[in-house]
């Protein structure tokens, strides 16, 4: 093979600069001289392919064959690959390897396409004339650029969603957050080499772009503040979807959450939406944390009644409903002296806690108390007020007739 010309010009230095100047102009020559043989044997590869596979002057129905079954191939293989990966349970090696098998099958089938056109000369002489001010060859780069970050944008979200979905250290959420960042990243690293390759003055474009950035962020700071949020709700993780919370004023199901906004499902079916940086300034209850919930019901019994015994008849009631934990299992306290009865509190737990099992649960449990209670007899008061006259002497109670006197539609008495 011929050898590949030195693409990039070579300078020797100022023949009027001092000695301290050519020492440095020295020193440049050697750098230069290193990147030209460098740059001149990458197209290689290229140049080889474009001599090897498909002799000069194909037909052009043979290039259009070609690119078709190269097209159909590559998509054909991508659609089985994902079927395959969906069909495996938990085997993240295998998935990667597949992922890592698409890429290199496209990869080829791009380098097929190069050289099935004969594009493998025009890549080279693209790539050698970069920095000689060839604007087709720099717009050719910066598709190959574009289309390798791609590439490359694909196959790490693959893999971070295979090594992400062997467990559930890393909610759906949070892998998203993690591919966007990853796929910003990959794009804006695309995005300056590209810009490079058409100008050398970086450092003005990027002071202007921070200024730009400067007075987006003040103009939208709400927004970017729940933005923010947003990421810190996701990593920090208070809750996630189809958990049961309460923040502020507002309870219900969380339904979604995105990077700007949480959205609740209320037990009303309302749907509220609450900017991330509201929720996050809140103190957040999630009743679904634990996989348990607990709940008490109050009851009061009479004066006369034994406490103790009183006790053990609710908890016995409790202790026979099939939506109540065995473990931890169901207590009763005495809570305090109210004005007509002694309070006793039942409390109980329940699993994988839900508005609709806290309410049956407490349906059910409030019935068989009441039930056991008056199966044993034991009264359950209610309020009663006792009506009496003043005079002079002091207070006198009401006589059997003014009891038994009742009210007539004239509003007499009869």
């Amino acid at each position: 093979m011929p050898e590949t010309p030195n693409p990039l010009p070579i300078s020797n230095g100022s023949a009027n600069s001092s000695a301290n100047g050519s020492a440095n102009g020295s020193a440049t020559d050697a750098a230069n001289e290193t990147i030209n043989e460098t740059v001149s044997q990458l197209p290689a590869p290229l140049d080889a392919l474009g001599q090897g596979i498909f002799p000069a002057g194909t037909a052009l129905v043979v290039q259009i064959a070609v690119t078709v079954v190269v097209i159909v191939a590559v998509f054909g293989i991508r659609y089985y690959e994902n079927k395959w990966v969906n069909s495996m349970e938990s085997d993240s090696i295998r998935r990667v390897l597949a992922s890592g098998g698409v890429a290199l099958a496209t990869a080829v089938g791009v380098l097929l396409l190069v050289d099935v056109w004969a594009l493998g000369g025009a890549l080279v002489s693209a790539f050698g004339n970069l920095n000689e001010g060839d604007r087709p060859g720099k717009i050719l780069m910066s598709g190959v650029i574009l289309g390798i970050s791609y590439t490359l944008t694909n196959f790490v979200g693959r893999v971070i969603q295979v090594v992400a979905g062997t467990g559930d250290a890393i909610s759906r959420h949070q892998r998203e957050v993690v591919f966007r960042l990853t796929q910003l990243s990959l794009y804006a690293t695309a995005v300056f080499l590209v810009i490079s390759l058409f100008t050398e003055d970086l450092g003005n474009l990027l002071v202007g772009a921070g200024f730009v950035g400067i007075i987006v962020g003040m103009a939208a700071r709400q927004t970017l503040g729940a933005v923010l949020a947003g990421f810190v709700l996701m990593f920090s993780r208070p809750f996630e979807i189809g958990d049961w919370i309460v923040v502020g004023d507002n309870e219900g199901t969380v339904t979604d959450i995105t990077i700007v906004n949480t959205r609740l499902q209320t037990f009303d079916g309302e749907y509220v939406i609450l900017p991330n940086d509201e929720v996050s300034n809140e103190a957040i209850t999630n009743r679904t944390r634990r996989g348990r919930l607990r709940i008490e019901v109050e009851v009061g019994v009479d004066y006369d009644a034994d406490p103790e015994y009183a006790s053990d008849v609710v908890l016995e009631a409790v202790e026979d409903l099939d939506e109540v934990l065995d473990v931890p299992g169901p207590q009763v306290v005495l809570k305090e002296f109210a004005s007509s009865s002694v309070v006793l509190g039942a409390r109980f737990w329940i699993d994988n806690p839900s508005a609709r099992r806290m309410w049956r649960a407490r349906t059910a449990a409030v019935a068989a108390i009441k039930e056991a209670l008056e199966r044993e007899e034991i009264a359950i008061p209610y309020p009663q007020r006792a009506l009496s006259t003043r005079d002079g002497e002091g207070d006198v109670p009401l006589s059997e007739s003014d009891r038994s006197a009742e009210a007539t539609t004239d509003g007499g008495k009869r």
